[in-house]
Order: structure tokens, then sequence, then C-alpha cells
């Protein structure tokens, strides 16, 4: 396929709601203030749900084996979500907001030309996290579901993405994981059990 088919068929992110993208980024613009924490939380927010994941983990311990199924699943739940949405990536190709208005206000450098924007891969992580703690935990999972709200609007405060590929980042995360994780609470627990007999004992069932 040669690069002008490419572009043609390539998501216009601009034309869907680049005004809204840019009253964000105008916003970001003038309130410098939060321009520094906002940077800090999008690029490294990250280890949040890495630790709620072991929270999760940790209380599963004293629940009951299908909760423990649903935790030690949703890690994988996550890898998941992300490999379905690099998929939609690949197929949209949607060029990131800093190349199609490369004069709006930045806060993170725009990334190469052949990294796409839609859907949001944070966006997905960390609803994906956010929908697989729902199902071991309902207060992590809220505690997730608002750090994932604010991880999405920071992508789009930014500059890195357009509101509507953390729209779509959101609703692949939550589904692919939810899916995931439910089918592993329903069918997974005699497979835990067995392992808490054994010499995992103490490593998925509380003393």
């Amino acid at each position: 396929m040669t690069t002008s088919s490419r572009s043609i068929q390539a998501l216009d992110g601009a034309r869907i709601d680049g005004g809204l993208y840019t009253d964000v980024t105008d916003f970001a613009r003038h309130t410098h203030w939060l321009n520094g924490t906002v940077s800090v939380y999008t690029s490294y927010g990250i280890a949040l749900f890495a630790v709620l994941l072991l929270a999760a983990w940790w209380r599963a311990r004293r629940q009951g084996s299908a909760v423990m199924a649903a935790a030690l699943a949703a890690p994988f739940a996550v890898v998941l979500a992300y490999a379905v949405n690099d998929g939609i990536k690949s197929l949209f190709q949607e060029p990131r907001p800093c190349r199609a208005l490369p004069h709006e206000f930045l806060i993170e450098a725009c990334p190469p030309a052949d990294d796409y924007a839609f859907p949001s891969n944070h966006t997905t992580v960390v609803f994906a996290v956010a929908a697989a703690l729902f199902l071991v935990n309902r207060r992590l999972g809220v505690v997730a579901s608002l750090a994932a709200v604010l991880m999405a609007a920071s992508r789009v405060y930014v500059g890195a993405h357009y509101p509507h590929d953390v729209a779509a980042g959101a609703l692949v995360g939550t589904c692919v994981a939810f899916v995931a994780v439910l089918t592993a609470r329903r069918f997974g627990a005699p497979a835990v059990e067995r392992l808490r007999g054994g010499t995992l004992r103490s490593l998925l069932l509380a003393a």
C-alpha cells in the first residue's frame, strides 16, 4: 500500500472534534501552574494503577476463589485490551493532533509519525484496570475509575490526543477487560481452588 493511499484511508481526527481539542489545549496554555502536575501524572500515573492491581490481589487472598481468579486475570486482561487497541490503531492510522494541528499548544512532545492517535493506549490501559477491579473489589474499582478519568483528561490536556481518542480508548479498555475478567471469575475458580491447596497457597490465600 502506498503512502498516498494510506493518507486517504487514515482517520481525520481534526474534523471530528478538533475544535474541542483546541479548547482544551488553549485552557492548558493559560494554566501554566497546572502544566507540570498534569505532565507528571500523564507520564507516570500509570504506576498508580499497578499499585491498585497489587492491592486487589492482596485483598483477594481473603476472598473466595472466584474473586482471586478475577484478581489474577486482571493484568492479563489489561495486556489483552492493549493488544486489541493497538490493532485498532493500525487499522485507522489517525495522525496525532500535533501533526494535523501543528500550531496548537503542546506540553508533551509530538510522537513519531507512525505512532497513531486513535484510540489512546494510555486511556485503554487505565480503563481496563478500572473495569477489572470492579469485578474484584468495588472500592478499588471506584478509585481506579476516578484516576482513569483524570488520565484520559490529561491526555487531551497535554496535546497527545483528541477527545474522541480517549473516549474510544475508555470503551475498548472497559469492554475487553470486563469480558475477560468476568470469564475468568466465572470459570477460573476451580483452578484457583486447586492451587490454594498446593505450593502457591501463601500467595493465593491469607493465613
